[in-house]
């Protein structure tokens, strides 16, 4: 009887390792990607509360840069994230405030943390040739430290810099970056992208006005990223068009034009409805959350957050958010 029973308790211990295994590996695979909002601001602004916009979306081995916004290493750095891992960067446009830290991503984790491997960028039409006057703007930097003094890796300060067109951009690891054009007007090219992954996806806007192009390739993502502006029919608006906003050094006028290139919030519900993400989430706004979550309920219903610096999404058989500071669970 003894022996029985010590048999059954070697069969259930048995059973509880396999299905502890069982439970390990789904945890592994959920979620398959991760998202790291770097900075959410929106435009050439400074703010000691707020960095530029830039997106990090992790994916197995992969971990892709999506624009490059003021300050974005101080996220990764604050995240533990070692910028010399993140090579490979993609350009929704080349509006100064989603490019502007580029050199020291492209500089600083060469010349400090040891990257060895070229920085591959992927932009619209005028990356490669950004790239090249970047590389002639730093030269004599780079050959300091390259050929005379610390003699750092000739690769690592490398660039691979692609000028894209719409459709599938890179794809690696089971991963795949689809770009599709939005209307950010008279900014053009502009992208958005799609990111696939294990059967799970996110889509990025960027810079955009309402775009049937964007709810085309974004329909049905598990998690849309979009920019919002202030409203269209801003009261601010109305009056002389040369006149200075309160409390500003902008006038109505450029302030309503800057406004036109933009998604505002009765607009972005139009776009959720349509797409259907499981979560909607508001990168690069300098806008009030609670007035603009009301303009987007006039138009949609389902789940809609404003992001943060240093918000993780993460992106499996469901999505949930985990601002910065909060433990895992």
């Amino acid at each position: 009887m003894r022996n029985v029973s010590i048999v059954l308790a070697l069969l259930l211990l048995t059973l509880a390792d396999a299905r502890s295994q069982s439970q390990s590996s789904v945890s592994s695979r959920d979620p398959a990607m991760r998202v790291i909002l770097l900075g959410t601001a929106a435009g050439p602004t400074f703010d000691a509360q707020r960095l530029g916009i830039s997106t990090l979306v992790e994916a197995g081995s992969e971990r892709l840069l999506f624009d490059a916004g003021r300050s974005l290493t101080t996220g990764m750095a604050r995240m533990a994230i070692n910028p010399s891992d993140v090579t490979k960067v993609f350009l929704t446009h080349l509006h100064s405030d989603h490019i502007i830290s580029l050199p020291e991503l492209y500089l600083f984790p060469w010349a400090s943390q040891g990257r060895n491997v070229p920085l591959q960028v992927w932009g619209p039409n005028g990356t490669r040739r950004m790239f090249a006057h970047l590389q002639e703007a730093f030269a004599f930097d780079i050959r300091i430290r390259r050929d005379v003094d610390e003699k750092f890796s000739p690769d690592g300060i490398r660039v691979i810099a692609t000028d894209i067109r719409e459709g599938s951009v890179y794809e690696s690891n089971g991963i795949r970056v689809t770009a599709f054009l939005v209307d950010h007007s008279p900014v053009t090219p502009a992208f958005g992208y799609r990111i696939d992954y294990q059967g799970r996806s996110i889509a990025i806007s960027g810079d955009t006005k309402p775009s049937d192009n964007l709810v085309k390739f974004a329909s049905g993502v598990d998690l849309l990223i979009h920019e919002v502006a202030r409203p269209k029919q801003d009261p601010a608006f109305i009056g002389p068009p040369d006149e200075l906003l309160p409390n500003s050094r902008q006038t109505r006028g450029r302030a309503k034009i800057i406004a036109e290139h933009h998604t505002d919030g009765v607009e972005a519900g139009r776009v959720f409805q349509r797409v259907k993400p499981k979560l909607a989430l508001f990168s690069h706004f300098n806008v009030d959350p609670s007035a603009t979550l009301r303009l987007v309920r006039q138009n949609y219903e389902g789940p809609v957050e404003f992001g943060e610096d240093l918000m993780t999404i993460d992106v499996g058989s469901a999505v949930s958010i985990r601002r910065f500071g909060t433990p895992n669970r």
